[in-house]
């Protein structure tokens, strides 16, 4: 296939208009459009040098694959000069080493990365900070997330607001189907499901807002299962807690009934907390006494 001087000459042109509009898109975004690309804690970072170096990884395959897939239509292309080729498969050693070599090495990499990162990336794993970890205990619920404070008093619905600079500690549950939480540019991705506990461990780094959300497919109101992280500084944190705990709303047993009754969606709404037991006894519920003793020692482990 030739292509006329005029026809290359615009192809040439839209690759490098293309190539243009993508920087300059790509060059507007912010920490906020993209934060996984730019993270606010260490296990964030370390998520994201996992993509990299997976995209790398990727590339070493993909890049010949395309020169070969542009080099080869060209190099015998009707009207070229080039004689037919016809190789002896059998007899590359090259060709052999090469199909054989490279995804060998590949899967050893994989296989070295897949093990440093599942502990580095542990979501047990205690956070590094000041100061001792932040308890925040995490109820998935239609289709609305709880967040319940047990030290301060307070609870919330499609807010969590952090302290900047101190590790903090998710004990996570659902009272309905499995859902999964994930706070792109902060933390992992962990599972929440009824009658168990999971744990998730992360520090943030700066203030900065972020937006998490469920990742698991829960059913009609799905899409709008998200909530609004707020990482403060240590003496913003201490004033919302004040004031949250002096809400006029109490979250005791009978207020969360009403509150996971309703199968829709939620704004944000904060409470002051009234039954310390409210999120062991939402475990317990689903399980049976020696389910509830297992599942409590696995815990504590």
């Amino acid at each position: 296939m030739n292509l006329h001087p005029q026809g290359r000459l615009q192809t040439r042109s839209t690759l490098w208009f293309l190539a243009l509009a993508s920087i300059v898109l790509l060059g507007g975004c912010s920490a906020t459009d993209l934060p996984i690309i730019h993270p606010g804690s260490a296990v964030a970072l370390s998520q994201r040098n996992l993509v990299i170096v997976v995209f790398g990884l990727m590339l070493i395959v993909l890049i010949p694959v395309w020169l070969m897939a542009a080099w080869f239509p060209w190099k015998y292309r009707a009207g070229g000069n080039e004689t037919g080729y016809r190789p002896d498969w059998s007899q590359s050693l090259l060709i052999d080493a090469i199909v054989w070599a490279v995804p060998a090495i590949l899967v050893m990499v994989i296989a070295a990365m897949v093990w440093i990162y599942t502990h580095r990336l542990d979501p047990y794993r205690p956070a590094t900070g000041t100061g001792p970890p932040l308890e925040v205990q995490v109820v998935a619920l239609d289709w609305k997330w709880l967040f319940i404070y047990p030290d301060q008093k307070v609870a919330t619905v499609n807010e969590l607001v952090v302290p900047a600079g101190r590790p903090v500690q998710l004990h996570i549950t659902a009272d309905t189907v499995m859902n999964s939480l994930f706070v792109p540019g902060l933390t992992g991705q962990i599972y929440a499901m009824a009658g168990m506990e999971t744990r998730l461990n992360f520090d943030a780094e700066k203030p900065r807002d972020y937006r998490g959300r469920n990742t698991q497919y829960s059913g009609g109101q799905f899409p709008d299962q998200h909530f609004a992280v707020h990482v403060e500084t240590q003496p913003q944190f201490a004033r919302w807690a004040a004031a949250a705990a002096k809400s006029g709303s109490v979250l005791n047993q009978s207020a969360y009934d009403a509150l996971s009754s309703r199968k829709s969606a939620s704004g944000v709404k904060e409470f002051a907390l009234a039954d310390d037991n409210l999120f062991a006894g939402i475990i317990a519920k689903y399980c049976s006494d020696g389910g509830c003793r297992q599942a409590s020692a696995a815990s504590a482990r």
